[in-house]
């Protein structure tokens, strides 16, 4: 991926993360807060259409996606409530971006020449 759009890429991952947690903590269950991370997360995913990497894309959004029901059974305080609300808002960020590196991942695979 060319120097600038690697770089905003990595911007608006973090905009998306600081989203999730603020929002997680605080507006819990808003579903404009979700729209907002899915279009972030699609433009993030868009712009790793041309990216050599797409394989450790791919399995770094599988690794994140999969520990966001990992917190629900700790009931102290209502932390899992809380964790859980910010990883439901870091999935719908990261969802978008794991289906689009899918997609690419599985026409390279389709489009490979034995």
């Amino acid at each position: 991926m060319k120097k600038p759009w690697g770089m905003i890429s990595y911007i608006l991952f973090f905009i998306g993360l600081a989203l999730a947690v603020i929002c997680g903590l605080v507006f819990p269950g808003n579903a404009m807060v979700a729209w907002v991370l899915v279009v972030i997360g699609l433009i993030i995913g868009l712009m790793h259409l041309w990216s050599k990497d797409i394989n450790k894309l791919l399995l770094a959004t599988i690794a994140l996606l999969a520990m966001t029901a990992a917190f629900a059974p700790i009931t102290l305080l209502g932390i899992g409530k809380m964790i859980g609300s910010v990883l439901v808002n870091f999935a719908a960020l990261m969802a978008p971006v794991a289906l689009i590196a899918a997609v690419k991942a599985l026409i390279e695979v389709g489009m490979q020449k034995e």
